[in-house]
């Protein structure tokens, strides 16, 4: 934000004595000033030109824009404002001028839900209210949510999550497959636990050669090639294509493509138009490669912080999204992403992350969708809070600055 000009005292204020209401008086009038202009400004938007550039290409804003009040967008995100519907806004003011002034990293965007309101919005760097924003691995809890909706469709029921997943693929020969390939199950994948062994040099000659592992040739060339699936070999390892195996299923039960159920069943239900998804293997990739803006971010939170509900309609199953953002294993807390002192008991659900968060003697359950490069959808249910933030640097500290700077503004509410 440009600093503003201090205005002059009003004349009947030079005639009171009391230092502390000439003081009171001044920071009302200056904090008026200041946010008066910041709300006669529009949120920045992409041109025509930026929103056909690489993300890597869209040029730095010259100056960050924070709205302690939302304009109401018509995009079936209720608004609010700061300190009136909620929050400590002078604590969160004070750290969004902070992240303007790069003092946390490269941040692109910060949004704080609560109680079901968007009360504050900020955009900074390359950041815009209209531009997807590349996802990174929070594609992962995307896809997970994907998943939850085959099953509220009745594609896919509570039960299959713990059945074999190669019997949802029917283009695969088993007679091939190694041994335990059996194992692997929605559940053991979507928990980072398909156990797959499969060498570096082998995914070096799939990505060389990606046509010969299109669709579900790619499970069975991963069945084929891996070293045998044990109970041992079923431990937490981040990526190893499982998300890969999920979207697979994904694709083979619903109708149509999963490309087709992204846009019409999940996405579309939510109004969330304005997105990239990019294939790999010849599917939507389920790791990464998606882009949405930071207010359908906040779409995704919502969705999941109601327990699968979206304007009173029920998206995905209570039960899928309650173990999805629950804490089904632990992970260590040397994993932690955007963590600090006050982060702690990092685990795992179905592709959310979760940690323990402590401010000051009171420790809060968050789970989180995170990207790498600094993409988070974070939710507290225990304070009904939601927070999105946009980056891209591989050091961020959010949840570290969500404990100590942003669970504060509202421990009180």
């Amino acid at each position: 934000m440009k600093k503003e000009r201090i205005p002059k005292l009003p004349l009947f204020a030079k005639t009171i004595e009391n230092k502390t209401v000439l003081l009171l008086l001044t920071l009302l009038i200056l904090t008026s000033n200041c946010f008066a202009q910041q709300g006669n400004r529009l949120a920045p938007e992409a041109t025509a030109t930026e929103d056909t550039l690489s993300f890597r290409d869209i040029p730095m804003l010259n100056e960050g824009f924070i709205d302690p009040s939302p304009t109401d967008r018509k995009d079936g995100i209720p608004v609010g404002e700061l300190g009136v519907d909620g929050g400590d806004k002078a604590m969160i003011l004070k750290l969004a001028q902070e992240i303007a002034d790069e003092k946390h990293g490269s941040y692109d965007s910060f949004l704080i839900v609560h109680k079901g309101k968007l009360l504050f919005e900020s955009y900074y760097l390359r950041g815009r209210i209209n531009l997807p924003h590349p996802q990174a691995s929070a594609t992962k809890a995307h896809t997970s949510l994907l998943l939850g909706r085959a099953i509220q469709l009745g594609y896919l029921g509570m039960a299959d999550l713990d059945k074999p997943l190669v019997r949802f693929l029917k283009d695969l020969d088993p007679t091939k497959f190694v041994k335990g390939a059996e194992k692997i199950t929605l559940h053991q994948a979507l928990t980072m636990r398909g156990g797959l062994g499969i060498t570096d040099e082998q995914s070096k000659e799939f990505e060389n050669n990606p046509e010969a592992v299109k669709g579900q040739q790619l499970v069975q060339t991963l069945l084929e090639q891996s070293a045998p699936i044990t109970t041992e070999s079923q431990h937490f390892k981040y990526g190893n294509y499982n998300p890969n195996l999920v979207m697979q299923v994904i694709d083979a039960v619903v109708p149509g493509s999963a490309e087709d159920f992204i846009k019409n069943e999940l996405f579309g239900k939510m109004g969330i138009t304005n997105y990239h998804w990019l294939s790999e293997f010849g599917l939507p990739a389920a790791g990464w490669k998606s882009s949405v803006t930071s207010r359908d971010m906040i779409k995704l939170g919502i969705l999941a912080m109601n327990r699968g509900k979206w304007n009173g309609e029920q998206l995905i199953p209570e039960a899928f999204v309650s173990k999805a953002i629950s804490r089904i294993l632990v992970t260590g807390d040397d994993d932690v992403f955007g963590g600090g002192k006050d982060v702690s008991t990092q685990g795992y659900g179905y592709f959310y992350w979760n940690a323990d968060l402590k401010s000051g003697t009171k420790g809060y359950y968050s789970a989180s969708a995170q990207g790498g490069g600094g993409q988070y959808i974070i939710l507290i249910k225990e304070l009904d809070l939601l927070i999105v933030v946009t980056a891209h640097e591989r050091d961020d500290s959010t949840l570290q600055l969500t404990a100590e700077r942003i669970l504060p503004a509202f421990m009180t509410q």
